[in-house]
């Protein structure tokens, strides 16, 4: 097989340098200054297409391949100069030739025959989409992942320069506020004109020159000419037939949308059980709206904590799978000065799981036998989100905004375990969240030099999880050699072994109630420097209640009453009645200063903390001040091309539940208590950034090493009875540690894009088992190399590969898991009217020797009669193959598993697309 695909690479790379010449030169202005950034295009005057383009580098160079024995026009443009033109005839020899561009005083536009495929204005690089298209893409992503620099990872979120995009905009207008996946997987690629990305983006003109924004990336969709106050979209109707017996598959999927200098309305809706949701239930619940807390650069970091429902399955990790969503956007200017937009989402999905894992244990001396699981479960969960936001802007100096967020789902999970220590479970998990976040900002310019600044965030969360689980007993096997495996915990918590059952229940409370603010003023000292002064707090208050009870015979309940002692020797309870209260008043200083190619931003900040919690009448607090310094430091080599260090210091605090002190079924399995003295912890964070964006050769590079060590580290020690263990939590005085390093190189040569990524990580765990204290050491290595084609006639091709070794020393056991995982993409437009497209994946995984292997393979043949078509009709097959299960292998604190996790079978489908 490595025969066949380095075959298949020596082919395709040939094809990049095919009877080409190289034509070279240098781009100056009339006093010999290079001009960087300037666009050269060469058109073929016998087929009067564009056969190549490039930007000029800093020296002012470019370089284009061109055809042998061809004659070209080639065009250079640059703002604020006159447009040149030569015509030049190639033989079978390179060829230089230079350009000297005049001054234009007429500031009229440039005009080019053709529309050059990436332009660079600023800090905003255009790609014209058309200029990637070979006519077999459908939305948005199937263009993006096209585009030298920009890539979809593998959580399907847009990466520009190897950083997450923050924001998406369709013609300037927030789509969804800004989440990518709605718009990679929803906005139709035919609709799209100009693909923007907008670098050291703010979304406040007003201090994007005192801001720090070099890691912040937005894009901007533009839609064709002719898309506004029109209705655009798709609606697509499919069925087909399942595997099982009386079970139809079925697709209903409308995307409409519609744009105008005013207004603009998207409409997305889903109906499906063929595993295609819109957006899944995790994604919903993660959909955050946009928010950003004023206090994330305090060096203060709360948790609210998350008492949802714990499974959230994967879609992908699904055996069944039901999806309904409606969702709706819009935006409304009624005049220049404000503007209104929101959103609403209602998502729907019923999931069918099945696992089965096989658990070692690390540590022999414990005496924790190795255990087989299957697990079987049910999922189902209902979701809304409303958002309203308005922004005011009544000229440059001011500007208010105003956002409203509001979600509430109702979510449960049954889930059968079958455990070759336990015995049969059966578990019922049930949540009803809800939550209402508010933010207020305004900005004020009082003149050049001055300018203020003030946000605050408050949120309201209301959380209700239950949980309930059935254990066989059998009460004849009390006191005897015999006892079921449950019996002991049973017995620690105080229940009723009488019955021949356990059906332990647990209600939880969770209210959380936090206030977030800061005030900024900017004072603008010079052109190279300015200074940051800040004044912030963080108001934060959270109410657990819980208690475990066991459900007996005749709908009667019976509370737990533990024998189980905490680390000092005190009794614990089976309830929970805790208010947690926290603060946090710091100033913050920060200074910018630009020499040269340097930039500089030390910064420190003092704060003032007060914790205090308080359980069943008994006060806990703590009141300390800290002072948390960072530094930046950035080298602009040129404007492609920068490096740059970050520091910062950090104080971690948590949330309530891990300070309670009675107990809680994190599971039946799986029992913990909390810490009232718990105190924060402390984290050094280290990250050197290297970027390099070339348009004169097509190589992007892009590398990130990250450093952090955590001091007084909250962690857990656990003790077992079986494999049933009881947690607690305490601040660790044994640091850990980890180093992080990834980079990818990008090149592109004509129609063949060739890259390389590469992962490597380190982390040194401290563990704690049975009083036990012991090091947990993990190095894993991924390397990706892949190659693809971008032909405008041909058929294309990503060849892909992936090779990850993961070492992991527990002390007692050490691990060695290998994955290969070569991949292969094919698409294809033929005839102008059918286009083929087909995945297919291999996954090898060793593990210590032990192989094991899976597959994917998906497939899809539409027919449209030419691409002005309405109509398309559309074949697709997934999971060609049936294969049952992914096998996944996991190396966790105490043990190493082994799962396969069943997927849906193969589905064939017969779909219908109408284009509007």
């Amino acid at each position: 097989m490595k025969f066949k695909i380095s075959l298949v690479l020596v082919f395709v790379t040939s094809l990049a340098s095919y009877a080409q010449v190289k034509l070279e030169g240098v781009v100056k202005d009339s006093i010999g200054n290079p001009l960087e950034l300037a666009n050269v295009v060469a058109v073929n005057q016998e087929t009067k297409v564009l056969d190549a383009y490039g930007i000029t580098s800093p020296d002012g160079k470019y370089r284009l391949s061109l055809n042998q024995n061809s004659t070209y026009k080639v065009q250079i443009s640059y703002i604020g100069m006159k447009t040149g033109e030569k015509i030049i005839e190639t033989k079978n020899s390179d060829l230089t030739e230079d350009f000297i561009l005049q001054n234009d005083n007429t500031l009229d536009a440039v005009e080019l025959v053709y529309e050059m495929p990436v332009t660079v204005k600023g800090d905003t690089i255009v790609y014209n989409a058309d200029s990637f298209k070979n006519g077999s893409e459908r939305k948005l992503e199937d263009v993006l992942e096209k585009l030298p620099g920009v890539e979809i990872n593998d959580s399907g979120q847009i990466e520009v320069e190897g950083t997450v995009v923050q924001k998406v905009t369709v013609n300037g207008k927030d789509f969804f506020d800004g989440d990518s996946k709605l718009a990679t997987e929803n906005i139709p690629s035919n609709a799209v004109d100009k693909i923007e990305v907008l670098r050291n983006f703010s979304e406040v003109s007003q201090l994007k020159s005192v801001e720090n924004n070099e890691n912040n990336y937005a894009i901007n969709v533009k839609l064709k000419e002719g898309k506004e106050n029109f209705w655009f979209g798709d609606v697509k109707v499919g069925a087909g037939a399942a595997p099982a017996p009386n079970d139809a598959l079925y697709l209903v999927q409308p995307k409409l949308f519609y744009y105008s200098p005013k207004y603009s309305i998207n409409l997305i809706g889903d109906l499906n059980n063929i595993g295609e949701p819109a957006l899944t239930n995790r994604e919903v619940r993660n959909f955050g709206g946009g928010f950003r807390a004023p206090s994330r650069d305090s060096g203060t970091s709360l948790s609210l904590g998350d008492n949802g429902l714990s499974g959230l399955t994967s879609v992908s990790n699904s055996q069944k799978v039901e999806a309904k969503l409606a969702a709706t956007n819009f935006s409304y200017s009624p005049n220049k000065a404000l503007d209104l937009s929101g959103f609403l989402i209602f998502n729907s999905t019923r999931l069918s799981t099945r696992q089965e894992s096989f658990i070692r244990y690390t540590d022999p001396d414990l005496g924790i036998p190795d255990e087989e699981t299957v697990n079987t479960g049910k999922e189902s969960s209902d979701q809304g989100l409303v958002k309203l936001s308005a922004s005011y802007k009544p000229n440059i100096n001011n500007q208010l905004d105003y956002d409203v967020l509001a979600s509430l789902s109702k979510d449960s999970e049954a889930q059968t375990e079958l455990s070759s220590v336990i015995g049969s479970t059966n578990q019922l998990e049930e949540v009803t969240p809800f939550s209402i976040t508010q933010n207020l900002k305004y900005y004020y310019t009082l003149n050049e030099n001055n300018i203020f600044a003030l946000e605050a965030l408050h949120v309201l969360k209301d959380e209700d999880p239950f949980y309930d689980a059935y254990l066989n007993n059998d009460p004849t096997n009390n006191g005897t050699d015999d006892e079921d495996a449950y019996d002991e915990t049973a017995e620690q918590l105080g229940l009723d072994r009488s019955l021949n059952y356990y059906n332990l229940g647990q209600d939880e409370r969770v209210k959380s109630n936090q206030f977030d603010a800061k005030f900024d003023y900017y004072n603008i000292l010079n052109s190279k420097s300015n200074i940051n002064l800040t004044l912030g707090t963080i108001f934060s208050r959270q109410d657990f209640n819980s208690n475990i009870f066991q459900f007996l015979e005749d709908d009667e309940t019976l509370d737990a009453t533990p024998t189980i002692v905490d680390e000092e020797g005190d009794l614990l309870t089976a309830a929970n009645d805790t208010r947690y209260n926290f603060s946090d008043v710091y100033l913050g200083a920060r200074y910018n200063l630009r020499l040269g190619i340097f930039t500089f931003r030390p910064g420190v900040s003092l704060h003032a903390y007060g914790n205090q919690n308080i359980q069943f009448g008994e006060k806990y607090e703590d009141n300390f001040f800290r002072v948390l310094p960072e530094f930046e430091t950035r080298v602009q080599f040129k404007k492609s091309e920068s490096l740059q260090f970050n520091y910062r210091m950090s104080n971690q605090f948590t949330d309530v539940t891990n300070i309670a002190r009675g107990l809680v079924l994190n599971s039946f399995d799986n029992l913990s208590y909390g810490n009232p003295e718990l105190q924060n912890g402390l984290s050094h964070n280290l990250t050197l950034r290297y970027r390099s964006f070339n348009l004169f050769n097509y190589t992007n590079v892009f590398a990130t090493v990250n450093y952090s060590k955590n001091i007084d580290q909250i962690r857990s020690i656990a003790n077992f009875e079986n494999v049933i263990s009881t947690s607690t939590y305490f601040n660790s005085q044994f640091a850990d540690e980890s180093l992080s390093a990834s980079g990818r190189w990008q090149r592109t040569f004509g129609k063949i894009r060739t890259g390389l990524s590469a992962n490597f990580n380190y982390s040194l765990n401290n563990q704690f088992i049975e009083d036990r204290q012991s090091e947990s050491k993990s190095f894993s290595q991924t390397y990706r190399p892949e190659i693809r084609t971008n032909f405008n006639e041909a058929p294309n091709i990503r060849l892909r590969y992936t090779y990850s070794v993961t070492n992991t020393d527990q002390g007692t056991r050490n691990t060695k898991i290998i994955r290969n995982a070569p991949s292969v993409s094919f698409d294809a437009y033929i005839w102008d009217s059918l286009t083929f497209v087909t995945d297919y994946a291999y996954t090898n995984q060793d593990v210590d020797g032990e192989s094991e292997s899976y597959q994917s393979w998906d497939a899809r043949l539409a027919y449209r009669k030419n691409q002005d078509s309405k109509w398309e009709f559309e074949v697709n097959a997934s999971n060609l193959l049936n294969i049952d299960a992914n096998i996944n292998n996991n190396v966790g604190t105490f043990s190493v598993s082994n799962s396969s996790t069943f997927i849906l079978p193969r589905f064939v489908t017969f779909r219908v697309i109408y284009s509007l």
